[in-house]
């Protein structure tokens, strides 16, 4: 098969358009033909090298699948090949507590695709068979790659941990974003009013397409300021955060008394501060997130299905040219999700 691999860390010039075995199915396994893979930030930094984490070379990149079972492995009886698949994606041990209850994100051995193993940066990629969902037949394959990990990670971080209600004041980092595009439906989907963030002009209408009811330049305008002014000085119920050090500050002042921060990521950094007088003064919490389970991204995709949410796509590119989708992503770019045709 063709794949997209790199032998070694360092820039998207490490990326390689090659020749790669088949992979094989084991017990409990499948093949899928992928025909889309959607981009994530992930992709950058383990191309890039993690500290004190090694990987295995040459390596494939790539969580987001849709695609069509191609084989499936002894003892799988479901999903047949042939059939059409939605990959979730990331892998739990299948043994533990956590595990036993659905909640498989909380795992201690819970991983993305093409983190430790190989992802879909690839004509084929070998996943557990309960990893193949049923699809979501309202979408092509392009927009259904878009869909899995930031829907899952967005609605995680609203739903399950924030407890959204309908009513509530919402910003959303980044609108621009994969996770953030979707955390902007996932809000207006309960009735909340959402200020969002951009990084240019060239955003804004793309941003209030999706639903916003505010969207904020932060390129040039003081975010926390222009949120108290919006609120009346009260600030937000809850902010989406993803950003990470450099938006940390901000965040925490844009947060109403008995305000919730939901954080997954760390794009700019980790080295977050918080003055411990204003936590408990406010009585603010702090949440922290990682993707979500199985059973939350069905529930995704029944609003899918129904036309509630839609996963935004910024640009398609062909498999081969893998290394120029992610310097797109790393000059911000894109508005939603860059996917690679395969």
């Amino acid at each position: 098969m063709k794949a997209v691999r790199f032998h070694e860390h360092g820039g998207a010039d490490k990326l390689r358009y090659e020749d790669a075995p088949d992979p094989q199915p084991g017990p409990g396994e499948v093949v899928v033909a992928v025909k889309a893979c959607a981009l994530n930030y992930l992709d950058l930094w383990v191309r890039r090298g993690l500290p004190g984490i090694r990987f295995s070379f040459p390596h494939i990149s790539g969580a987001d699948i849709a695609g069509v079972v191609a084989a499936a492995g002894a003892g799988v009886t479901e999903p047949k090949p042939g059939q059409k698949t939605l990959v979730y994606p990331a892998v739990s041990c299948m043994q533990c507590e956590f595990c036993y209850q659905g909640r498989d994100n909380f795992c201690r051995r819970y991983s993305v695709l093409g983190y430790f193993t190989d992802g879909g940066y690839a004509e084929y990629v070998k996943v557990p068979a309960v990893n193949a969902l049923p699809y979501p037949e309202r979408l092509d394959f392009t927009p259904a790659a878009a869909l899995p990990l930031v829907f899952l990670t967005a609605w995680h971080m609203l739903v399950e941990r924030c407890r959204i209600q309908p009513g509530e004041d919402v910003l959303v980092l980044g609108a621009g974003s994969g996770v953030g595009s979707a955390a902007i439906q996932i809000a207006k989907l309960f009735r909340c009013r959402v200020i969002t963030t951009v990084g240019s002009d060239a955003k804004i209408d793309r941003a209030q397409k999706l639903g916003a009811d505010h969207v904020l330049d932060h390129s040039r305008q003081n975010i926390a300021a222009e949120v108290r002014k919006l609120t009346d000085r009260r600030g937000v119920d809850i902010v989406f955060e993803h950003v990470g050090a450099s938006t940390w500050d901000s965040s925490l002042a844009c947060l109403a008394h008995h305000g919730r921060l939901v954080t997954c990521g760390a794009t700019t950094g980790y080295d977050a501060r918080v003055d411990l007088r204003y936590l408990f003064a406010r009585q603010l919490t702090l949440l922290g997130s990682y993707m979500g389970s199985k059973a939350e991204l069905l529930e995704v995709c029944k609003h899918v299905a129904r036309g509630e949410l839609e996963p935004v796509v910024s640009s398609v590119l062909p498999l081969a040219q893998a290394a120029r989708a992610q310097e797109m992503m790393e000059r911000r770019e894109h508005f939603g999700k860059i996917v690679l045709a395969v």
